[in-house]
Formats: C-alpha cells, sequence, structure tokens
C-alpha cells in the first residue's frame, strides 16, 4: 500500500493527479518523497516493494542523482516505463536503477543444450576496410610526428619533460608517450567519461567540455542520465535501495567500514568465515579464499601455485592480472591460440615430450590457465573439450571466472553450470564479485587443502587489507539471493532437532547457517525467486542485442550467451564520433568503445555490456540507434541477409529462441 502523508504535506498520488493539470515543482515532489521516505523508516524498515502506478516508495529527495525522475522530465524515457504498469503489477525496484519488465516471452535459460554449435563465427571485413583502417593509422602516426618534430623546432617549452635535467635521464621518452599523446588524446572525450550516481539500468554523466584539445577538461555544470551499456553490473545488484542495500547497511552498523588489517593478523572476521563458505557452496567446492582486490586474486595467487620447475600453458587473450601473476611465479610459460583445442592439445604433446629444457626433466606440475568468459572477445571456453583433454593428458585446470560466475548457466554457477560440467572436475575456479554480485573482491575455490596452503602461501593473506563488512554483506546478500535461503523443516523425531537440506548438494539454496542470523531479506529475494528471474531476462538480453545487432548487418564477436557483445568498428576515427552520436540522441546511451592496444590494431569495436536491469525497450533503443549511427558511418559489414530494426524488435522472441 502506498503511505498517504497528512496534510499539508502532498501526496505521491496527489502530485501526480495535479501533474497533468498544472505544473508541480521539483521542490514539492522531493518533499514529498523525503517525507514517505521518513515515515516509511520509523516505522522500521525500507518498503520491500513499489506500487506500480507511483514513483518509488523508498526513494529519497537527497539525492539528485539517483531519483526516480528529474524534475518529471521523461523526454529521454529513461525515468519511468514507457509502458505504465497495471494495478496488480508490483514492482520491488526503481525503474531508473533496474527496468521494469513483467512480460515473461522476455525471458531465456543460459544453458548449453544438446545440439547447440559452440563455435562463435567470426566474420572478416571487406579489404577495404582493413586497408582504410590502415591508412588511417599510418596517417595518424605521420601527422604525430610531423606535429612533435615542429613542436621542438618552435616551441621547445612543451617538451621540456622530455629533456634530462640536473644529469638524469628524462623519465619519459618521447616515443613511450607518443600514442598517448598523438592518438589516444585526439579520442580523450570517450574515455574515462566522469559518472555519479548508481550504475544500474541508467546513469548520471557530468557534462564535460574541452577547450584546448582535450588536453584538459572543464565540468559544465550540467548532467545527462544516460541508458547504461558499459558497466559490468549483470545481474543488476548495484542498486541503492532494496534487500541488499538494507543488509549492507545493517552490516555497517554492526561491523563499522573497515576490517583494519590483513587476514593473517587482526582482520579476519566472522563475515569472512561465513561468507568464504556461501561462496565455496555457491560454486560447489570443497572450501575458497576471498581477497579484497580481483586483480590481486590472480596475482597473489598464481605465484603461490607454481614456481621455478612448473609450467603453465596459458590463452593468448588471458587477462592481465593472470599474465602478472605467472611473471611473479617464475615458472616457464607457453601460449595457445585462443579457444584453438588443436593447437592447446599439439602444444601439450610437446611439453610433455620434451620436459623441462636444457634438462629435460618432467615439470613438476602443469597448469593451464582459462578464462570461463573474455571480456573483450565475449567467447566463452570450450570447457567439455578442455575437460576431455584434461582426462587424457593429466594436468591441472584454473578457470577465471570473474565475467562468466553469476552471469551464466541455469543457476548462474558459471560455466561450469552453462556447460553442464560437475564443479570438482576442475581444480581450481576463480572469479570476481565486482560484476554479477554489484560488490568487489575476488575469490579462489577448490579443495580444502589447496586453499588452506594459499591461505599462507599467498601474498593477499599477509599484506592486502581484508574485505570490508560492507563488502562481505553485498556478497552474501546477492549471492543468496540468487540461490535462495534454504527454510529448516522439523524433524519428526522426538529430541526435536532441525534438519537442515545436504549443505554439499549443488546447486541448491544456501543452509541458514551460512547466512547471518541478523540478516532480512525480502521474501522475493530469499525465496531465490527474483535471482532466477534476473538470469533469464540477463540471459534473454544477451542473445536478443548480439543477433539482433547481427541480423542489423553488424560484424559482432562473441558467443550468444555472453553478456558482453562486441561490435567490431574497425576504424580509430569513428570510435569518437560512435560514442559521441550515442550520448547526444534523444535518449542517450552510455557505450564502450575499444582500441589499440587493448585490442588487435584493426579490430577496434563498440563492446556492449547487458544487464538483468535493462528491459526490452531499452534493447530495442540501443538497436535502433546502432542501426541510425550504422549507416551514417558506414559500420555494416556484415551479413548480406539482412533485417530492417522493425522486424529485428517485431520478432525478438523467434530470434532468440531460435537455435543457429
Amino acid at each position: 500500500m502506498a503511505l498517504n502523508p497528512p496534510s499539508p504535506t502532498p501526496s505521491i498520488f496527489s502530485l501526480r493527479k495535479k501533474s497533468s493539470q498544472t505544473p508541480v515543482s521539483a521542490a514539492s515532489y522531493l518533499s514529498a518523497l523525503s517525507h514517505m521516505d521518513a515515515m516509511a523508516r520509523s516505522r522500521g524498515s525500507t518498503p520491500s516493494s513499489t506500487p506500480a502506478l507511483s514513483f518509488s516508495s523508498s526513494a529519497t529527495g537527497s539525492s539528485g542523482d539517483s531519483s526516480v525522475c528529474d524534475d518529471f522530465d521523461d523526454s529521454d524515457g529513461l525515468s519511468t516505463p514507457s509502458k505504465p504498469p497495471t494495478s496488480e503489477q508490483v514492482f520491488t525496484t526503481v525503474h531508473a536503477e533496474f527496468g521494469h519488465c513483467a512480460d515473461e516471452r522476455y525471458r531465456y535459460e543460459s544453458q548449453c543444450k544438446p545440439g547447440d554449435s559452440y563455435d562463435a563465427l567470426e566474420m572478416d571485413p571487406p579489404y577495404r576496410i582493413l586497408l582504410t583502417t590502415y591508412l588511417s593509422y599510418l596517417l595518424l602516426i605521420i601527422i604525430g610526428h610531423v606535429r612533435d618534430f615542429m613542436g621542438k623546432l618552435f616551441r621547445p617549452e612543451t617538451y621540456k619533460h622530455l629533456k634530462s635535467e640536473g644529469g638524469y635521464a628524462p623519465l619519459n621518452s618521447d616515443f613511450d608517450s607518443f600514442y598517448t599523446r598523438r592518438l589516444k588524446k585526439r579520442l580523450d572525450d570517450a574515455f574515462s567519461r566522469p559518472v555519479t550516481g548508481v550504475p544500474g539500468r541508467t546513469i548520471m554523466l557530468l557534462d564535460r567540455e574541452s577547450k584546448d584539445n582535450h588536453t584538459t577538461f572543464q565540468f559544465t555544470g550540467t548532467r545527462t542520465r544516460t541508458l547504461n551499456i558499459s558497466s559490468y553490473n549483470y545481474l543488476g545488484f548495484a542498486q541503492a535501495r532494496g534487500g541488499c542495500a538494507d543488509a549492507v547497511e545493517e552490516g555497517m552498523n554492526r561491523y563499522g567500514v573497515a576490517a583494519c588489517g590483513p587476514r593473517l593478523e587482526g582482520g579476519n572476521l566472522d563475515l569472512h568465515l561465513q561468507c568464504e563458505s556461501l561462496v565455496a557452496r555457491f560454486i560447489g567446492h570443497e572450501a575458497a579464499l576471498i581477497t579484497s582486490m580481483g586483480f590481486a586474486t590472480n596475482s597473489t595467487t598464481i605465484p603461490a601455485l607454481v614456481s621455478k620447475g612448473c609450467l603453465v600453458i596459458s590463452d593468448e587473450l588471458n587477462h592481465a592480472s593472470i599474465r602478472f601473476g605467472v611473471r611473479l611465479s617464475g615458472a616457464q610459460v607457453r601460449m595457445f591460440k585462443h579457444n584453438d583445442m588443436n593447437s592447446l592439445e599439439q602444444l601439450l604433446r610437446e611439453v610433455i615430450s620434451q620436459g623441462q629444457p636444457k634438462t629435460h626433466r618432467p615439470w613438476k606440475k602443469i597448469l593451464i590457465i582459462v578464462e570461463g568468459l573474455y571480456s573483450m572477445e565475449g567467447t566463452l571456453v570450450n570447457l567439455p573439450a578442455i575437460m576431455e583433454l584434461k582426462k587424457r593428458y593429466k594436468f591441472h585446470l584454473f578457470i577465471d571466472e570473474a565475467h562468466s560466475i553469476g552471469a551464466l548457466g541455469p543457476h548462474g554457477r558459471g560455466v561450469a553450470d552453462y556447460f553442464g560440467v560437475n564443479p570438482r572436475d576442475i581444480d581450481i575456479l576463480m572469479g570476481t564479485f565486482t560484476k554479477s554480485f554489484g560488490a568487489s573482491g575476488g575469490y579462489i575455490s577448490g579443495s580444502k587443502v589447496l586453499v588452506d596452503r594459499l591461505r599462507v602461501r599467498g601474498h593477499a593473506g599477509a599484506y592486502a587489507e581484508a574485505t570490508s563488512p560492507a563488502v562481505l554483506t553485498q556478497i552474501m546478500a546477492s549471492m543468496a539471493s540468487i540461490m535462495g535461503v534454504a527454510n529448516p523443516v522439523s524433524s519428526s523425531s522426538t529430541s526435536g532437532a532441525l534438519v537442515v537440506a545436504d549443505p554439499t548438494a549443488y546447486p541448491g539454496a544456501a543452509p541458514t547457517q551460512l547466512i547471518p542470523t541478523w540478516f532480512n531479506l525480502p521474501a522475493s529475494l530469499s525465496s531465490g525467486l527474483e535471482g532466477l528471474e534476473r538470469l533469464r531476462r540477463l540471459a534473454f538480453n544477451a542473445r536478443y542485442l548480439s543477433r539482433g545487432l547481427s541480423k542489423l548487418g553488424f560484424i559482432v564477436y562473441g558467443h550468444p550467451a555472453s553478456p558482453i557483445v562486441p561490435m567490431l568498428i574497425f576504424n580509430p576515427g569513428k570510435l569518437h564520433i560512435f560514442s559521441r552520436l550515442m550520448v547526444e540522441r534523444k535518449t542517450p546511451v552510455s557505450v564502450v568503445v575499444v582500441g589499440y592496444p587493448a585490442t588487435p590494431l584493426v579490430t577496434s569495436r563498440a563492446r556492449f555490456c547487458v544487464s538483468a536491469s535493462h528491459t526490452k525497450e531499452d534493447m530495442d533503443v540501443v538497436l535502433r540507434a546502432c542501426e541510425e549511427i550504422g549507416d551514417i558511418l558506414d559500420l555494416k559489414h556484415g551479413s548480406p541477409e539482412r533485417w530492417s530494426v522493425d522486424e529485428v524488435i517485431e520478432r525478438a522472441v523467434e530470434l532468440v529462441e531460435t537455435e543457429v
């Protein structure tokens, strides 16, 4: 029920009725919101549901960044649903943070089905596109060197930081900073845009301008709310309101804001132990170890796993944290072609038969490291094929699931869940909480013997700050929302003991003993129904956008199940223009554009990050924007059998459910 504050403070409903007849000031609207929120909090907690026909009853007027509707201006179509919900529909989220979508047609189960084709088709562009792309870089390099030469000749003070001073060599040579100064600087308007507010379905950009050719930027004092297709908020748990946010607030009240020490000293809280047990249960392993930073999870753990005399076989597109950790370990490293199982098998035969260099002694251990979902390519690891090789060649397997955990599989357990592989057949599973869980940090899971050894030998336990209580609470709340919490059932025995579901079962609900007793999750979260709904919404949105862009004629990389959808742009000069045109539309869209050196030279791309917080209408907005801008910038170099954007939108369900 909506709260109706007494006179003279107007209610939300009265304001909305008057808004169609007389103008309503933002001050009166926010005052009503603030008053209603104060009444709700005085009664014990934030309301767990939002009346469908009102704006959020839990939205406060203290922050314009995250208010449901700024000054009732919905010209951008982002603050309120395009199709108002019926009076029977009740949503527990704010539309600007997590979109309202009650249509069950726009759901899909993320699972590898029998007969599914694994290999993602990557189309090559016409030769003219490759040629013009190379010429663009060549032209930029030539112009950059000419400007450097003329600048040193006529404006030497500008380059004084590249000259030696006081007998010391310069810290930076002009060649080291050439790319940054002469290529990236031209695109800086599209990079590192400052934002504010919750990175949910929408995000607020702080508008800025440059008067010195992107050397510096100045804020204009205005802000732009945009459709957020650029954040790793896969399941939409990055919310300022709701059951998870309330649990985090309660956790901070009980534990403070920091553990104030490394885990092996004075920073090991009972929350850490509970959270690690819950993570192990979620993953399907015996034990887990939590680290306060995702990058450090790899870079501090890999040196504790391998050392001199060991061999690491790494996919050529593995993340920088993996490469850094391998270098620190002192182990030998060999790389195989991205996701090429033939290349991997040939390499395995070679290294096993030849042994260590010079001595040809057998390797102490062979560790293969791959990623579950490659964040720049959108491709999935060919896990079934790797498991077959593992049985044949007896190596250890390490899978980095930073982007796949929580985002793939019918239960959100990552690539093992997606392909139906027993997670205990995988030696080590690594992941982060930054993406699907709306938190920070990472984990390593495996056997109890392995994890206990990593607690002592890993550098993170001795030197890294322990994960803060607020982050731990967010991890447990979001993870329990995906799993659901098992209700203890009274036993028929006379002892009256409680019988709890088998804690080793996988997948399954979270046993109550792994959840803090003071947790008070809403029924929609503790039942796991909302978590399942988010997984199915994410799967639909990912397949719809990926296949929709392909049908429009764009070259799209990656697997259809991937929430990361890379769309190829190729020419570096088009990166900035594409990003700017997306922001300047009637419904602005924030998108990430990526070029060299993060990608190969000729495969610059826009990288769409899909979320469960997006609605089908949001995906329609992105498709229409890409359709129009793609025609302007000549970006459609894919299949000649194309659909119109209206046909793609109309046949969305068919497009998603049809197996290719």
